[in-house]
């Protein structure tokens, strides 16, 4: 089993076979619009447009599930990503990555690569912490996902191999997508 084992439905709700990415280093995240680290935005599309071109891709899935900061539709999704951030990598569809109605995709992710931690330099690790602890003392032995634009790396191959909190620094997350290339 791998990543390219699963189909997922874009923007405008069309099956998506991910075995058409075979021979390309991924980089899955779920993302929302109104998010502290929304502006996260700029940095993907910068890593997207470097490497693009040698076999790297970022799949995105808007998740509305942590405190509702992806409303709108997956046409206003798309709208603000390619206006406000000038997206050009894939959009897929708003799905829920944790729960009983998460997305398989990422029921798979989650199997593969559990919580890796915040960067406790970040400025927003004590605030998540925090909030985290208290909803779930536990959390950090979870595999859950814990907040929008978590990422997964997964090689040529389709095979998960590192877990980005949303606190990890871009310097960290190309030097490893480098790697695989």
């Amino acid at each position: 089993m791998t990543v390219f084992n699963f189909t997922v439905k874009d923007m405008l709700m069309n099956d998506v076979t991910l075995d058409e990415y075979k021979g390309k280093v991924l980089l899955i995240i779920n993302s929302a619009t109104e998010c502290g680290f929304t502006p996260q935005y700029s940095e993907l599309q910068k890593l997207y447009r470097r490497y693009s071109g040698r076999d790297f891709t970022i799949l995105d899935f808007p998740c509305d599930q942590f405190g509702h900061q992806a409303p709108g539709t997956n046409e206003e999704i798309a709208k603000f990503c390619t206006d406000r951030f000038s997206i050009t990598f894939p959009l897929f569809s708003k799905i829920e990555v944790n729960g009983d109605n998460a997305d398989p995709l990422f029921t798979y992710l989650k199997s593969q690569k559990s919580f890796a931690g915040f960067d406790p330099a970040h400025p927003l690790t004590k605030t998540l912490d925090d909030m985290l602890s208290a909803a779930n003392p536990d959390y950090k032995n979870s595999s859950e996902i814990m907040w929008n634009f978590t990422k997964f790396l997964v090689d040529k191959g389709g095979n998960v191999v590192r877990r980005f909190e949303p606190t990890a620094g871009f310097e960290e997350i190309e030097e490893a997508v480098v790697k695989l290339l």
